[in-house]
């Protein structure tokens, strides 16, 4: 089935290549402004320092959100040995300075492949995870202690090279919720030295590839030409890995308007899929029982 392109820049998905000094939120900001339109959101923090990939819901694909964040991400990046700092990146202030041990692929591979899997990580002190109602980060820039407990992350794939004597790259494949200033922290505390993130850029979001986001200055160019709209993609792009059902007429009105209807192309029970009329319109997403009803879940067009 082919697939239209959004026909509005109010609603879609838009890929944008974050430069470093600026914050997800002043990405997101800026295109409410681009873009027209004030609903907008993102599916996954970078900070700061950090650049690459940041993919912003425009409109009515907002409501996909939840499930964007959830796709697994791939990073490059570096780690200073020796030195850790309060928000484990170099942004922070020095906490202490260790000596950097000699180094080999051994010991890296060893450092590796005990991150990798399912890993009890402890978030940043300077981070948004709420602790009693409120961000992690807002009690740490007070002085307060922040004692935040581990939890489970995923690290699928992880690199580690040197390329230095006290620097070492990173490259890393993780799934949702993992911080990789946390990475590069315990990383260098396995290696006995202690270590920081120095850089970071984020390369790919599920399907999504920095190779094919803009620039904030391609982006302003192409809205001072009038055509920002070019700039998004459909808001079902980033879900193509899910299957899909295709509703005919009183099927897609039942959907729509929120309600179930038997039919649509199904042949096995789905928790989550792409919902279509027979012209391709994306309706939003469903679920599938085993008797091929089809209910909503996230209903995009009205």
């Amino acid at each position: 089935m082919a697939r239209k392109r959004a026909s509005s820049g109010l609603d879609g998905i838009v890929l944008v290549d974050k430069p470093a000094g600026w914050t997800s939120h002043d990405v997101v900001g800026r295109a409410r402004g681009l873009f027209g339109q004030p609903r907008i959101g993102h599916t996954g923090t970078l900070d700061p320092f950090a650049t690459g990939l940041l993919v912003l819901c425009l409109g009515r694909a907002t409501r996909l959100a939840e499930y964007l964040s959830a796709h697994e991400k791939e990073y490059t990046g570096e780690a200073a040995l020796g030195v850790e700092t309060d928000t484990a990146d170099a942004e922070g202030a020095v906490t202490r300075r260790s000596p950097v041990p000699e180094l080999g692929p051994a010991d890296l591979a060893r450092v590796a492949a005990s991150f990798t899997g399912r890993v009890a990580q402890v978030p940043p002190a300077f981070s948004a995870v709420k602790v009693g109602g409120q961000r992690a980060y807002a009690l740490a820039r007070r002085g307060e202690a922040v004692e935040l407990a581990p939890r489970e992350v995923e690290v699928f794939e992880l690199v580690l090279e040197l390329a230095g004597r006290d620097r070492l790259r990173l490259r890393v494949r993780c799934g949702a919720g993992t911080y990789v200033r946390a990475l590069a922290r315990d990383i260098g505390r396995a290696l006995g030295c202690g270590a920081h993130l120095s850089a970071l850029r984020r390369t790919r979001a599920g399907a999504f590839r920095v190779e094919d986001a803009m620039t904030m200055e391609e982006l302003e160019r192409l809205a001072a030409a009038g055509r920002a709209g070019e700039a998004v993609l459909p808001a079902d792009e980033g879900m193509l890995g899910y299957e899909a059902a295709i509703l005919g007429a009183a099927g897609a009105g039942a959907f729509v308007r929120g309600n179930p209807h038997r039919g649509g192309g199904f042949r096995a029970p789905a928790a989550l899929a792409r919902v279509y009329d027979t012209a391709g319109d994306f309706l939003g997403v469903g679920s599938v029982d085993r008797a091929g009803v089809v209910r909503p879940v996230k209903v995009l067009r009205g």
